[in-house]
């Protein structure tokens, strides 16, 4: 099993445009502060409105990381950010959080900042230092190539996103049950349609629980047939109905369709740095 370290990083989740207006439902995520899922948290100096990113470590303690990205995520200077392991509570000084500058920073060259649902909601950030395990900074690991998860399978989304459509952010780490709902389920015609893509994976859709504005970026996070924890989703996008709206899930950047890039990726940018 490969595990690596993967960074999800976003402003917040993008609203797909609504046919109608419509009333907003509220979206509901349980707080666990037991939680074993272990969060970085991305800053960026540049713009005001972009300041505490979601940023996700599932990885052995090296220098590599993953991520999801939308407009916050530009290609302006690797010093604009610094990347936060440890966090938990956004707006306290905690024991065992560390700041850790970017020395390169690679999106996916298919993204599009305006076409989210186009898909390829992925980038790669090499950090300028190893990252060190403790108590507050675990492994995850990346799922297998290919790996399509069956409907209704248990995983967690977590986040500091918005409390409801519209809300507050969340200051503590949030965190909900979320069932997956596959891709003969999520591409039906009153589900997402054929706006989801089967590098996609969705999950929610039940109009109550679902991940929302400030969640994008953030893990979906599936416990294997072993018992480890896998990051099987990067949050990318929700309706433009709201956060929770019914059988409109949460989609997810999906995790296991992206490994070859990520390694092909690794693997070139290494070379670069060799060489500058």
């Amino acid at each position: 099993m490969q595990c690596c370290l993967l960074i999800c990083i976003t402003k917040g989740l993008i609203f797909l445009p609504r046919k109608k207006k419509e009333k907003y439902f509220g979206s509901y995520r349980k707080f666990n502060s037991s939680s074993k899922f272990i969060y970085l948290i991305l800053h960026t100096k540049a713009q005001s409105d972009q300041i505490n990113q979601i940023i996700q470590l599932f990885n052995k303690p090296s220098v590599w990381f993953a991520l999801g990205l939308k407009s916050v995520f530009s290609r302006s200077t690797k010093f604009s950010y610094r990347v936060f392991v440890g966090k938990h509570n956004l707006v306290e000084e905690e024991a065992g959080s560390k700041a850790i500058l970017p020395e390169k920073i690679i999106v996916h060259e298919k993204w599009h900042p305006i076409f989210v649902a186009f898909g390829n909601d992925i980038a790669l950030i090499k950090l300028s230092e190893p990252v060190t395990l403790s108590d507050q900074v675990q492994l995850g690991c990346i799922p297998a190539p290919g790996t399509l998860l069956t409907n209704l399978y248990p995983c967690y989304i977590t986040g500091w996103g918005r409390v409801y459509t519209g809300g507050p952010i969340a200051d503590k780490l949030q965190q909900a049950l979320m069932p997956v709902a596959d891709h003969a389920t999520c591409s039906q015609s009153d589900w997402w349609g054929i706006a989801v893509r089967t590098s996609m994976v969705c999950a929610g859709g039940d109009g109550i629980i679902a991940g929302c504005n400030g969640d994008s970026g953030g893990p979906l996070n599936c416990k294997n047939a072993e018992g480890f924890w896998e990051i099987h989703g990067i949050a990318s996008f929700v309706s433009g109905f709201g956060c929770n709206y019914e059988k409109k899930p949460t989609v997810f950047t999906r995790v296991s369709a992206f490994n070859s890039w990520i390694d092909q990726v690794k693997k070139m940018a290494d070379v670069f740095l060799k060489l500058h």
